[in-house]
């Protein structure tokens, strides 16, 4: 196959005559900007400021400023662009800089009841919950809590603009091409068509390249403008770490009405997420925040409430699930909580409770999904020997809460179940509005041409585009040129997340492959198709219309964790990964596999170890050198069965491990140490903390779970 390739990466790229660029960043949290004076500097060096943006001081589609002109939203913020031909010394003269601010309110804190800092509100209703707490005796109430995590992509975000024959040419890695031209059409106040972009080699980015790149173009391009000369801006590997966006934290309450079997008559969920200083995606996030909530389960009667809070801290950006992973945290550890107050394995509880045929998603779709919940559970449990396992596990308990919670020198051991579901494309049309489109051209020679502007961390989508045209035309690999290049050459199609490589362009192709299919024996060659991406409405969340499509093509995953705390360390340390997968067509076993692998190495890290928080507004200046992530060596078996299900459409699974790893990790150590963690990461510290409070607790001839 005959592929475009992109240039390596944003560092490699040095046009002749290239001037740098650093950013002014606020010092402060909050506040009104006076004034920034700096150093005496040659004539080759230049400060620009927000009075020099020929258009619009806005990120496309958000109220995000390009650089702050009056009120500072967050310590770290850019005010300026500092631009030179030698970048040791912009550095030096950028850490001359002085800003004067005025001070103002204190920052706002992430509570639902502050109007001021309340961006986005949902309140949900379906049925009479009211009445069924009002009619129950048995509720159990769980309050769960998700921190923020890096990316950690594998270079610093960064940009290279330049004029060349009256165009603007952009150099960035980034998952939206599209969005980083409007955004850099709309600041410098020229047409779209004047601005190309050209993506740049990703890497594994779990989303954190989707909007954040474009801000970064924004300044490059900027600067490149006012300076007429080509300008380079790559943020240092700390800067990055402390500025560019985290994965939404969120706490989500939930409060269960039981009936005498245990099945749910009620539930009142409360979800909250810090969404920092701007909102940027808040309405999507949140929205997948209070989906994943309910979970995977029947229900007659629901109630909702949804708050996307601002906070003076960096804009939060979305991390692969757009906030679902953090809603099924919730609602999977909440089931097993339920089990273990009704004294049930948590694994027969939820196969009596799933989703059937006579079942509705939240949103009030019908359940009509292809595949067995209760057949994935069973699976994910045989393969992980489940059964036995936790019965073991759960004698083992009861003989330690009856004997107390005595020294001991044996290992403890838990073992934990959860399940999920993934669709594709966004909740809503807006993010759709440009119709994304995918080209394709069949030439007299017999050659075809795939022209679409997704990229990806690899060359996978690609072949994997090859090989379906291939087929359905009956052609040679080597006669088809996939073509993933400037914003020039490809028509736009969209962002490259929540699964819409392999879901929404492969469909695009298949519909176009089959169209020339049908002409091209008719008509004279070359053959032109166009594609495109219609949202399917009809439902509402929130009274605000959705694309159906998003949540009636989805993927399946139930996931098991085991793990065994060191006594001495009382470090969890995880045995094993099993997961039993309802993809639909499996297109290229490899990639998927890869794609689970490194899903859930990450989604361990984020509930085992990625500790990561603000201070004072900011992450401190060492929070790079502390922050844990996995490395291959620390990765347990992990094993992976498929469905095969080779009569439904493919369909995305990279997100799955996030949503249903990290609360099947959290009830394994929970059942290990006898104490209900609800809150990720759990660490050796939080086990030896509970060790310490059942250990205090135990008085003698007293015993009992704390």
């Amino acid at each position: 196959m005959k592929h475009l390739q992109t240039p390596s990466f944003v560092e490699d790229i040095t046009p002749k005559g290239t001037l740098y660029a650093v950013i002014v960043r606020s010092p402060v949290s909050d506040g009104r900007l006076l004034s920034i004076e700096y150093p005496r500097m040659p004539g080759s060096y230049t400060l620009i400021r927000a009075s020099d943006i020929p258009g619009e001081n806005s990120l496309t589609d958000t109220e995000l400023p390009i650089l702050a002109e009056d009120r500072i939203s967050y310590k770290g913020e850019p005010l300026a662009i500092l631009v030179g031909p030698d970048l040791p010394k912009l550095e030096e003269y950028a850490s001359q800089c002085t800003v004067k601010t005025e001070a103002a309110s204190p920052a706002p804190q992430p509570d639902a009841d502050s109007g001021e800092a309340l961006e986005s509100d949902r309140k949900i209703f379906i049925g009479d919950p009211d009445t069924a707490f009002k009619g129950t005796k048995t509720i159990v109430t769980g309050s769960y809590r998700t921190g923020i995590q890096e990316h950690w992509y594998s270079d610093p975000s960064g940009a290279v603009a330049l004029l060349a024959y009256d165009k603007m040419l952009v150099y960035t890695a980034t998952q939206w091409p599209f969005h980083v031209r409007q955004s850099v059409s709309r600041v410098l106040n020229v047409k779209a068509d004047d601005i190309v972009v050209n993506p740049c080699l990703l890497g594994i980015h779990l989303d954190g390249k989707l909007w954040y790149p474009s801000l970064v173009s924004c300044h490059a391009a900027l600067a490149a403008m006012v300076c007429k000369k080509p300008v380079k801006l790559i943020l240092t590997r700390q800067e990055d770490f402390r500025f560019s966006p985290k994965r939404h934290g969120s706490e989500i309450t939930i409060r269960t009405a039981l009936g005498k079997k245990g099945e749910i008559l009620g539930t009142a969920i409360e979800a909250a997420t810090d969404i920092g200083s701007h909102a940027v995606f808040a309405e999507e996030t949140l929205d997948r925040i209070c989906l994943g909530s309910v979970g995977s389960y029947k229900f007659s009667n629901l109630k909702i409430e949804g708050h996307a809070v601002k906070t003076a801290t960096p804009p939060r950006g979305p991390f692969a699930g757009f906030g679902l992973s953090q809603g099924f945290f919730a609602a999977e550890r909440h089931i097993s909580k339920i089990a273990d107050s009704l004294h049930q394995d948590p694994l027969e509880w939820r196969k009596n409770h799933v989703l059937n045929r006579t079942s509705h998603l939240a949103m009030g779709i019908p359940f009509k999904e292809n595949v067995s919940l209760e057949s994935l559970l069973d699976s994910a449990a045989a393969m992980s020997d489940y059964n036995r396992k936790w019965a073991s596990y759960e004698l083992l308990r009861t003989q330690r809460r009856e004997s107390g919670y005595k020294e001991r020198l044996e290992a403890l051991r838990g073992i934990g179940i959860a399940m999920a579901y993934q669709g594709s494309g966004f909740l809503y049309e807006k993010f759709e509005k440009n119709i994304p489109s995918v080209e394709l051209t069949l030439d007299k020679d017999g050659r075809l041409e795939i022209k679409t502007s997704m990229v990806s961390a690899d060359n996978e989508n690609a072949l994997i585009w090859q090989q379906l045209a291939a087929d359905m035309l009956s052609l040679e690999a080597d006669a088809i040129q996939v073509v993933m290049s400037s914003t020039d050459k490809v028509p736009d199609s969209g962002p490259s997340c929540l699964s819409r490589n392999i879901t929404v362009v492969t469909k695009l192709i298949e519909r176009a492959c089959s169209a020339i299919r049908k002409q091209r024996f008719r008509d004279p060659l070359p053959i032109t198709v166009k594609r495109s991406y219609k949202p399917a409405k009809g439902i509402s969340w929130a009274n605000t219309p959705i694309d159906q499509n998003a949540l009636t093509h989805l993927s399946w995953a139930a996931g098991v964790v085991e793990v065994e705390i060191d006594p001495i360390e009382l470090t969890p340390k995880v045995r094993g990964v099993w997961m039993a997968v309802d993809g639909g067509k499996i297109l290229s076993e490899q990639r998927a596999r890869s794609s689970l692998n490194f899903s859930i190495s990450q989604a361990l890290g984020w509930a085992s170890r990625e500790r990561l928080s603000y201070e004072d507004g900011v992450i401190p200046e060492n929070g790079m050198l502390l922050y844990n992530i996995p490395a291959s060596q620390d990765l347990p078996p992990i094993h992976i069965d498929f469905a095969w299900n080779d009569t439904v459409n493919p369909r995305g699974i990279g997100e799955l491990a996030f949503s249903c790893i990290p609360a099947a990790y959290a009830q394994a150590v929970s059942q290990a140490a006898d104490y209900s963690f609800e809150s990720i990461p759990i660490t050796a510290k939080d086990v030896w903390e509970v060790k310490k409070i059942q250990q205090e607790a135990e008085a003698p001839g007293e015993k009992g779970e704390p």
